[in-house]
């Protein structure tokens, strides 16, 4: 039987430490940018015209319908034959995790501004407030208070996600787990280590959306 020694784990911990820190900058990218494209799907998907709907729609069911692992892999390898450039391997993975964090989060913006009351429509327009007034100060923040859990979610969600980044050679805390790994014939601590990792950010964050959601149910409610 082979003989464990997850101390080994501590002589990497700088490599792994900046694997970590990669995976957390991609990640934060993409949210802020996956939540702004989410809100533009959204507002198109809940508007009267039906050309807005069917293109939202259609992007939405792709990229909820398809393996992020293929998209990436489409992204990195055949976008740049289409736009005739490179395409480093950090842009591709914000453009496709940001298109993916764009369709779930779409689809959270469209079931909250569903969920705001018609009368806050009809009082933008009875005060002449311009249309991106309306948008901004009124449909924004009400859509933002509905749409928090879900949006939470959907983070720890691209978070795990992100590990597919790997695959085409970005140095997050997967593709350096992998690396050490190899190098070191030590899979079993490595990349122990690695879901460790993975499990003490994502957890937390998981008992936090459920308390996040208590508390907005319970501010809606009241």
């Amino acid at each position: 039987m082979m003989a464990f020694d997850f101390s080994i784990v501590l002589r990497f911990k700088e490599a792994l430490l900046y694997g970590l820190l990669t995976t957390l900058n991609l990640t934060l990218i993409c949210i802020v940018l996956g939540c702004v494209l989410g809100f533009v799907i959204g507002l198109a998907r809940s508007s009267n015209n039906r050309i807005l709907q069917a293109v939202a729609g259609f992007y939405v069911e792709f990229f909820r319908g398809t393996p992020v692992l293929v998209q990436l892999f489409w992204i990195f390898f055949c976008l740049p034959l289409v736009l005739g450039t490179e395409l480093s391997n950090m842009t591709s993975a914000v453009i496709a995790l940001t298109l993916y964090m764009g369709a779930i989060t779409g689809e959270t913006f469209r079931a909250s501004l569903r969920n705001i009351g018609r009368e806050q429509f009809d009082a933008c327009v009875a005060l002449g407030l311009p249309r991106l007034t309306q948008i901004t100060n009124v449909v924004l923040p009400q859509a933002l208070l509905r749409a928090i859990p879900t949006l939470l979610s959907n983070c720890v969600s691209l978070f795990k996600e992100s590990a597919l980044v790997s695959a085409v050679g970005m140095a997050d805390l997967m593709f350096v787990g992998q690396n050490v790994s190899n190098n070191t014939a030590r899979p079993v601590e490595i990349l122990t280590a690695v879901a460790v990792i993975y499990f003490a950010i994502a957890f937390p964050l998981t008992r936090a959306v459920t308390r996040v959601e208590q508390r907005v149910l319970g501010k809606l409610a009241a």
